[in-house]
């Protein structure tokens, strides 16, 4: 059982698991990495607010140099996905990969969010050519003085509107046909930061030269933006953990503390899964946070015995074995 333990699963190919990944196989920690693929970074077509890119970088690019940063310490990245995960009564964890069962001593959850998107058609052309965004921090100095589109029919639509005031005075805050949910204060707001609301249902969206030309609304309006911001909120990929009894937030995402422990003893998160700000460089932070925190609470912890008639198998030519870290007192 001992040569068949993992000393972490990174659960999440995204900027925090592979954060994750540099730090622990130069830890030189035997570890795996479980990539779906479903990170959010690949998304975006170029992003100018992280550090050390002053032309800015594509998010594609930007997760590519950073698997290929941690390949070059002998880190593996496997595509796949973990869909179940229990742990045993002597701390173990037991993740099934895609029908393969594999034992780790600890566990980094770093699966992101979702976001919920407008239900309009072209939307994933759109969202690709930067057309429908959904992070005014991220990139709302890109859109100065231009014409946008808030899509939302609550306080997030309203915050995400009043927010994007600071970079244009032409905001229109879209409720796509639902009724825009909001207090008398709030429509207060609204009026006094001159943001247009339209109500109205979306009948068909016409994109032409990198700009939405037309949307039309059912009541035969039609309106033309530079770009679309979705304030539809999201929901976090926390699902993996929520038979663990780990304790999550009003919104699903994982309650860590300083070190990105959670409440499961053993379970780590980090990233967009975590409540914090969505950015990529506090994901990377809190990665790096954990791989560190994860890394000293191994050193020179005891191998769990391995339980009676227990079977685990994995592909061992998928992991990353660095070698042992050094032993020493915690």
């Amino acid at each position: 059982m001992p040569d068949k333990l993992l000393d972490c699963l990174v659960v999440g190919g995204g900027p925090a698991g592979l954060t994750a990944a540099i730090y622990l196989a130069r830890f030189r920690r035997r570890f795996q990495v479980v990539d779906a693929g479903r990170s959010r970074a690949a998304l975006i077509p170029t992003s100018h607010n992280h550090a050390g890119f002053p032309d800015g970088i594509r998010g594609p690019i930007l997760l590519h140099r950073m698997a290929e940063q941690a390949r070059r310490y002998g880190a593996h990245v496997v595509a796949g996905s973990v869909t179940q995960l229990s742990r045993r009564e002597d701390g173990v964890f037991v993740a099934t990969v895609d029908g393969q069962r594999i034992a780790t001593r600890t566990v980094l959850l770093a699966t992101g969010i979702v976001d919920r998107e407008p239900d309009f058609p072209g939307l994933p052309d759109a969202i690709r050519r930067g057309l429908v965004r959904h992070c005014g921090i991220c990139d709302g100095y890109e859109v100065l003085g231009e014409s946008v589109g808030v899509i939302g029919h609550g306080s997030s639509g309203l915050h995400e509107a009043l927010f994007l005031r600071t970079y244009s005075s032409n905001i229109t805050l879209l409720s796509l046909g639902r009724p825009l949910t909001l207090s008398a204060d709030e429509r207060d707001r609204v009026t006094s930061a001159g943001i247009e609301v339209v109500e109205g249902s979306v009948e068909q969206v016409v994109i032409e030269n990198d700009r939405i030309r037309a949307l039309a609304l059912r009541d035969g309006d039609c309106r033309s933006f530079d770009v679309l911001y979705s304030a539809l909120g999201s929901d976090a990929r926390s699902e993996l953990v929520r038979g663990l009894g780990t304790q999550l937030d009003g919104k699903g995402c994982v309650v860590t503390d300083e070190h990105q422990r959670s409440s499961t003893d053993g379970l780590f998160a980090a990233g967009d899964v975590v409540r914090s700000l969505d950015q990529i460089s506090v994901a990377m932070g809190q990665a790096a946070i954990a791989a560190t925190a994860i890394h000293n609470r191994l050193r020179g912890m005891a191998l769990p015995r391995d339980a009676a008639g227990e079977t685990l198998s994995f592909s061992p030519q998928n992991l990353c074995d660095c070698g042992p870290a050094t032993s020493g007192p915690p």
